[in-house]
């Protein structure tokens, strides 16, 4: 139904609305200077949607400008990361606070006039895109279409989780609902379209997606490639669907944004019909594609339309210096004030719930969270790593009330399922084993809003499916989200699915991913020690790669091999010689190939040296002198063994080093026939030693 048509129009004073049309020309006139100034950016889609943005901080957006980081508050998220313009312009109207690098408040802008006035350039905390932690105000990184949509379902999850979990009678310390403004852009891209099936299935009644439905993308009108009826695609979904006419009718929209804030059983997306940064608020323009600055004549000619003084250059009226910032204090810190005495009460009412609260909200971990590990004995048969991962996952779970997730429908194969744990559903917000189904992508945005939010989110699924959920991950890794991605059936020794589902560039991908921390355990034992990197890590994410197949535990007894917690350097001496003439190498399941290597060497005089290198990130943050006593440079012979593509391992093989991986794609067929057959053999790595020594086996 058309908002504009059903609810009656709340109007305010002229000179009310006078003010409001001045501060949102303001916005407008603010995003046209600043693109002009870098001659780089896009004014469009602030100038149409800052009468969206201006009435529901002023009206509706329960936002402490004194105090950014209130856990209380709404959450906005920018997925049309393009018009980032419209933020900075609000957080500057609004006086919000600057947050420093430690997280503690200044008395500093978040953005400032220069700032925006900076705009694109180096150092600035106005960026092309708006980026978390960059800039104070910045729920999340957007920019990717459909990732801030996707991150926003996570942070309606975590809000409802969060309710479920620490709300009291008389103390609803979570119950902030979140709104996303999304782009033509959004609606297109899959991700998106995934995080509103799953809202829709959970009924995230916190949730609110506003389009900017202005049938204009960077090619042209949007009837060249998108013409579909999208508010009915969103009801299918099962939202709540409204439409507003005109995206300057603050009154319409005020209606729309009433309406969300009255449902109670599913997702709302309002519909907003624009014109694209052209013209007079009060007039139908002609659209126009907008992806750099106007230049000089039409700038002139767009700010007369807007009765702005045509030379006037970030200008900021005196009389709505503070009006956006007063508004929302005036309206919101009575809440805020009473949302924190309401935390005091709570604290004395309910301690160990508030010292959770308070160890969740600092990064931190419980107390004796690591106290009872899964123990595993020696044994040549062994288990699979993914089964490890299952045990030491539940240990940790059991200890840690906010470390939640769930897989992409593979949880049984996975082994990610929080034993004795609710499954996170409508019904159940409270949960801890989320259901995702086949929807990796969306699954990694979720993921990083929930942690956005401070849980500790982990997702799951096969290897080879990491290439659904990149986008999200590298986001994550940008932003430094401690987001956990379980990856099973690591190699071509999952067997008869065949070279579909075996991963082979997947591992190099993802060590390429800046600040991804990537972790192959070679038993079971190191895999326990993984989680335990995985779970202290609070400055970026993991990804724990698992095998299918059952590995060797090795004895890690004196006189044996090297405990486990090596992994924690990344890499390790498992065994052998202070001064080797060869060294073997290995990560995952193929290092029980090279301690088999090892093994038969040494009977045969070799001087040989065994080491697990589970994690390139980790091994290259050890200092030099750790790495030199690891893999002195002395040493030249040298085996890799990685059942890989081998991109990577020739820092480690050296120039003149041998390196066993793949170098095609897999085949369909059982596992120990495949990896016979693609070299991954103790007998080819004793033989390729025995070529780095210098001569042919004896």
């Amino acid at each position: 139904m058309s908002v504009s048509e059903r609810a009656p129009r709340q109007a305010g004073t002229a000179d009310e609305s006078a003010l409001d049309l001045l501060a949102i020309d303001t916005i407008r006139t603010l995003a046209i200077d600043a693109v002009e100034k870098a001659d780089s950016g896009h004014a469009g889609a602030p100038m149409a949607m800052a009468p969206v943005g201006y009435t529901l901080w002023k009206r509706f957006l329960r936002y402490d400008p004194d105090d950014p980081a209130w856990p209380g508050r709404d959450r906005f998220v920018l997925s049309a990361g393009h018009g980032c313009l419209l933020l900075y312009a609000l957080l500057h109207l609004a006086g919000v606070k600057r947050l420093d690098k430690a997280g503690k408040l200044t008395d500093q802008p978040a953005v400032s006039l220069d700032d925006i006035k900076s705009f694109r350039q180096l150092g600035s905390v106005c960026p092309g895109h708006p980026e978390h932690g960059h800039t104070t105000g910045v729920e999340t990184t957007t920019g990717p279409l459909g990732q801030g949509a996707g991150n926003s379902v996570g942070m309606a999850i975590a809000g409802r989780w969060l309710g479920a979990r620490y709300n009291r009678p008389g103390a609803d310390l979570f119950d902030y609902n979140v709104y996303a403004l999304c782009s033509d852009g959004d609606m297109m891209e899959g991700v998106a379209s995934e995080a509103a099936s799953i809202a829709g299935h959970l009924k995230l009644a916190n949730l609110c997606w506003i389009w900017d439905d202005n049938t204009v993308t960077i090619e042209g009108h949007t009837s060249l490639a998108f013409d579909e009826n999208v508010a009915a695609r969103f009801r299918a979904y099962g939202w709540a669907t409204l439409k507003v006419e005109d995206a300057n009718d603050c009154e319409a929209l005020a209606a729309a944004f009433e309406t969300f804030l009255a449902t109670s059983d599913q997702p709302t997306f309002i519909q907003v019909k624009s014109i694209i940064g052209y013209g007079s608020p009060h007039k139908q323009g002609t659209s126009k594609i907008h992806s750099d600055a106007l230049g000089e004549e039409e700038v002139k000619l767009t700010k007369e339309a807007y009765g702005w003084p045509p030379e006037a250059q970030f200008l900021v009226p005196d009389e709505i210096r503070n009006r956006l910032g007063a508004a929302m204090r005036a309206r919101v810190q009575p809440i805020a004030k009473r949302w924190r005495a309401a935390r005091g009460d709570y604290a004395r009412a309910h301690g160990d719930l508030a010292k959770e609260l308070e160890t969740m909200a600092a990064g931190k971990l419980p107390d004796g969270w690591d106290a009872e590990p899964p123990s595993f004995e020696p044994d040549e048969k062994g288990i699979a790593t993914r089964e490890a991962s299952g045990k030491a996952l539940n240990a940790i779970a059991g200890k840690v009330p906010w470390l939640i997730g769930g897989a992409a429908d593979l949880a049984p194969s996975t082994k990610t399922l929080i034993a004795g744990a609710d499954d996170l559903e409508p019904g159940d917000p409270g949960g801890r084993n989320m259901h995702f189904g086949v929807r990796e992508h969306a699954m990694g945005a979720i993921a990083s809003g929930m942690a956005l939010c401070g849980l500790r989110p982990y997702t799951a699924s096969f290897l080879i499916f990491s290439d659904y959920m990149r986008p999200p991950m590298r986001l994550a890794a940008l932003m430094k989200l401690p987001v956990a991605y379980v990856f099973t059936h690591d190699s071509i020794g999952l067997g008869q699915d065949g070279p579909t589902h075996q991963p082979i560039e997947q591992l190099a991908a993802l060590r390429a991913i800046p600040g991804m921390q990537v972790i192959r355990p070679a038993d079971a034992n190191e895999t326990r020690v993984a989680w335990e990197a995985v779970i202290k890590r609070t400055e970026g994410p993991t990804c724990l790669v698992l095998s299918r197949q059952a590995v060797p535990t090795l004895d890690r007894q004196p006189g044996r091999f090297a405990p486990a917690k090596g992994l924690l350097n990344g890499g390790y001496i498992l065994a052998g010689e202070e001064t080797p003439d060869v060294i073997l190498i290995a990560s995952g399941a193929e290092v029980h190939l090279i301690v088999q290597a090892y093994e038969k060497l040494k009977t045969e005089g070799v001087k040989v040296r065994a080491v697990s290198l589970p994690s390139f990130e980790v091994f290259e943050a050890q200092d030099l002198a750790y790495r030199n006593e690891v893999l002195p440079p002395e040493v030249t012979a040298r085996v890799t063994v990685e059942a890989a593509a081998p991109l990577g391992w020739d820092r480690y093989a050296g120039p003149t080093g041998e390196i066993i991986a793949m170098r095609s794609f897999g085949a369909s067929a059982p596992a120990k026939d495949l990896m016979k057959h693609f070299g991954f053999t103790v007998e080819a790595v004793i033989a390729a030693a025995w070529r780095q020594l210098g001569s042919e086996r004896q």
